[in-house]
């Protein structure tokens, strides 16, 4: 598995920012994003697998840009379903625990029509993660999902 996006959100609703590089941490998740400090350390970081956005597109009849989805992590292998919960993700020296489901929001029909339907299937939305160990990612890192 390859990192192939990274994307951050400053502040609650605002628009996504892409990065090439971010910094990870137990504290704060993806540095500059709003959601990696918040009360929820559940749900630090959310990561999308190109697989499944690219079969929700598919379903829709229409490209749309990964970041659109508001995921942190654009990773180019399918590795979700309820089996993954628990299990470690290791990209770089960053370990994330797979802490359950992304569940798509109205949001997405507000982007798209139909696509929070289309993102429903086989965990297509993707997962929520918190920060095990942090560290730095950068485009292009490898990754490995761990028992």
């Amino acid at each position: 598995m390859r990192l192939i996006g990274i994307a951050i959100k400053p502040a609650r609703r605002g628009p996504m920012e892409l990065r090439s590089t971010v910094h990870v941490s137990a504290e704060a998740g993806l540095t500059g994003d709003c959601r990696g400090g918040g009360r929820s350390k559940k749900r630090q970081i959310t990561i999308l697998s190109h697989e499944g956005w690219s079969a929700a597109c598919k379903d829709i009849g229409f490209d749309l840009a990964w970041h659109v989805r508001r995921a942190n992590l654009y990773v180019s292998e399918e590795i979700f379903g309820p089996s993954c919960v628990g299990q470690r993700l290791v990209i770089n020296d960053v370990v994330l625990e797979i802490t359950g489901e992304t569940i798509p929001c109205d949001r997405m029909d507000a982007i798209y029509l139909g696509l929070r339907a289309a993102l429903v299937p086989e965990w297509r939305g993707g997962l929520t993660a918190r920060v095990y160990r942090g560290g730095y990612l950068t485009l292009g890192d490898a990754g490995l999902l761990l028992p």
